[in-house]
C-alpha cells in the first residue's frame, strides 16, 4: 500500500508538469512554430537523459524506440499543437481526458490487465469532473481539430501501453531518452519542410524552453514511465487527469481570477475519481482452524519410553 502511494505521487509529477506547459507556451514560447516547438522540446530532453545514462539501444530497441518515439512524442506533440490551434483549450483537454478509458481498454487487450470496477467508476467520475470544470457549452468544435485531438489521445494511449509492455528489461532513463530522441529526429525534417528556418529565441523563450525541456519533458516522462512500470495502466491513466486540473489552477492563479463554483465542483470530482480508482492491494486473509493449530511440546528424549 505504501509503495502504491509512493509511485502514485511519482507518477503525478508528469501530469502536473505537463499542465504547466499551457501557461509557459502561451507566455514565453514563439507562436506559429508548432513543429519546431515539439523538436526543441523532445530532442534536447532526450539528449539530456542520454547524457545521464549513456546507454545506446540494442537489438529490437532500435525499432521499438522509433515506434514509441512516434506515438508518444513525435506525432503526439505535432497533433496536440494542431488541436491547440483549431480547438478551444477546454474542448481539447476534455477529449484528452478520455485517455484513461482508452488506456484501460488497450491494457486489457495487450497486457491482460482487466480494469477493476473501482477503475471504471473512478474514470467516469473523473471525466465528469473534467467536463464540469472545462466545458461551458459555448465552445465551437472544429472537426479537424477534434480529429487531431482524438488521434493524439489514441496514439499516446497505445504508445504508453506498448512502453509498459516493452520496457521492463531496459533501463528507465535510457529507454525514455531513446523515445525522446527518436521522436525529435522524426519531427525535424517535417519542421524544416513546413516551417523553414528555426525561430529566433529571445532570453524568455530560451528560459521557457529550458523549463519545458528539463521539467515538463525529461523529468515528466521519466516519472510517467516509472509509474507505468510499477502501477496498473488504469491507475496511471487516472492520475493523468491532474494535467487539465493543473492548467486550470495555474491559469486562475496567474490571471488573478477566482474559481467558479462549477469549476470547484469539477475539480473535486476529478480528485475523487483519482482516489476511487487507486487500486490498493490488501493482504489475503488467512483462515485459522482448530485442526491447523498445533502446540509444540518438548521433543522426546532418545531412548525414553512414553507410557
Amino acid at each position: 500500500m505504501e509503495a502504491t502511494r509512493r509511485w502514485t505521487m511519482v507518477t503525478a509529477i508528469a501530469p502536473v508538469a505537463w499542465g504547466t506547459t499551457y501557461f509557459v507556451t502561451h507566455a514565453y514560447l514563439p507562436a506559429g512554430n508548432p513543429l519546431y516547438g515539439a523538436v526543441l522540446r523532445a530532442l534536447p530532453a532526450g539528449l539530456l537523459l542520454l547524457g545521464v545514462r549513456r546507454e545506446l539501444p540494442r537489438g529490437s530497441w532500435w525499432w521499438k524506440s522509433l515506434v514509441l518515439g512516434a506515438l508518444n512524442m513525435g506525432a503526439f506533440f505535432a497533433l496536440v499543437y494542431v488541436a491547440a490551434q483549431l480547438l478551444p483549450t477546454s474542448t481539447a483537454s476534455t477529449i484528452m481526458a478520455t485517455s484513461p478509458v482508452v488506456m484501460m481498454a488497450i491494457a486489457w487487450a495487450l497486457l491482460a490487465e482487466r480494469p477493476s470496477p473501482a477503475h471504471l467508476v473512478g474514470a467516469a467520475v473523473g471525466i465528469a469532473g473534467i467536463c464540469l470544470m472545462l466545458l461551458t457549452g459555448a465552445a465551437s468544435a472544429d472537426p479537424l481539430g477534434v480529429l487531431a485531438s482524438v488521434a493524439a489521445m489514441g496514439m499516446s494511449s497505445l504508445g504508453y501501453i506498448l512502453a509498459k509492455r516493452w520496457s521492463h528489461a531496459s533501463d528507465l532513463l535510457a529507454s525514455t531518452s531513446w523515445q525522446l530522441i527518436a521522436g525529435g529526429l522524426l519531427l525535424l525534417p517535417f519542421a524544416v519542410m513546413v516551417e523553414g528556418a528555426p525561430p529566433s529565441l529571445d532570453a524568455p523563450a530560451v528560459l521557457g524552453f529550458g523549463y519545458v525541456t528539463v521539467v515538463a519533458t525529461a523529468l515528466a516522462f521519466a516519472a510517467w514511465f516509472a509509474g507505468l512500470r510499477h502501477l496498473p495502466a488504469a491507475t496511471v491513466g487516472l492520475v493523468g487527469l491532474l494535467n487539465p486540473v493543473t492548467g486550470v489552477l495555474l491559469g486562475t492563479l496567474v490571471a488573478g481570477e477566482s474559481l467558479t463554483a462549477r469549476q470547484v465542483c469539477g475539480l473535486l470530482l476529478v480528485l475523487a475519481g483519482i482516489l476511487i480508482g487507486r487500486r490498493v492491494r490488501r493482504a489475503p486473509r488467512i483462515r485459522v482452524t482448530a485442526a491447523a493449530v498445533t502446540v509444540p511440546g518438548p521433543a522426546p528424549e532418545a531412548g525414553h519410553r512414553h507410557e
